[in-house]
């Protein structure tokens, strides 16, 4: 299927205790005990204000922290209405990892206790929630699972979306937290050209992600 031009403007990943937006160090703490201690140090470098972020499990504020970042840089909620911008993130582990915690709070009938605030993350897609409460975006948002970044799947179907004009703008990407193990991307798709001028096509987006 032959798509039109879209591009990718923008674009902000988090690994290894480093933040990159836009091809340039945002920010690094490499030292962080924990991934926790890691994104509260980021949180607090980027002098957000947002209360609830101390509520979240660690995988929305992964999630959050990369979309604070990108949204920081590239302001779309400010050039599009709410309705059309959409939210498309995936990954490999759903929210196994908050699952896990959660399964620790009800295996021992002898020491049974539930936790609501964590039971609340047992979702994957609350992650999109959390961006899109945020930032008053009510667009089309999706969560898919896949074994590993699907660059050709993801650069489709968000060009599919800005085709058909159920979207001006597209925030997309990878979030993904499983034992320790963490690695988030998170990009804007538009269709014209914004801080980068990137085609949105599997070649693109893979470069971008593995770099």
């Amino acid at each position: 299927m032959a798509f039109t031009k879209n591009y990718i403007t923008s674009y902000c990943s988090i690994k290894e205790g480093i933040i990159k937006s836009n091809d340039q160090i945002y920010f690094s703490n490499t030292n962080a005990i924990s991934l926790s201690d890691f994104l509260v140090s980021a949180y607090k470098h980027s002098q957000i204000s947002y209360a609830k972020f101390y509520k979240m499990d660690t995988l929305c504020k992964l999630a959050f922290i990369t979309s604070e970042i990108l949204l920081k840089k590239n302001k779309v909620t400010d050039k599009y209405k709410s309705e059309d911008i959409a939210i498309i993130i995936s990954n490999s582990s759903s929210s196994l990892d908050t699952d896990t915690e959660h399964q620790k709070t009800i295996a021992d009938k002898e020491n049974y206790f539930p936790s609501p605030v964590i039971f609340v993350y047992t979702l994957p897609n609350i992650l999109i929630g959390e961006i899109a409460i945020r930032n008053k975006i009510n667009g089309e948002n999706t969560f898919f699972i896949f074994d590993n970044f699907d660059a050709e799947f993801t650069s489709d179907y968000l060009n599919l979306l800005l085709d058909s004009s159920n979207a001006d703008c597209c925030i997309a990407g990878w979030v993904e937290l499983f034992e320790g193990k963490y690695e988030a991307f998170l990009f804007t798709v538009e269709k014209q050209n914004g801080i980068l001028n990137i085609e949105n096509n599997k070649e693109n987006l893979y470069k971008l992600f593995t770099n």
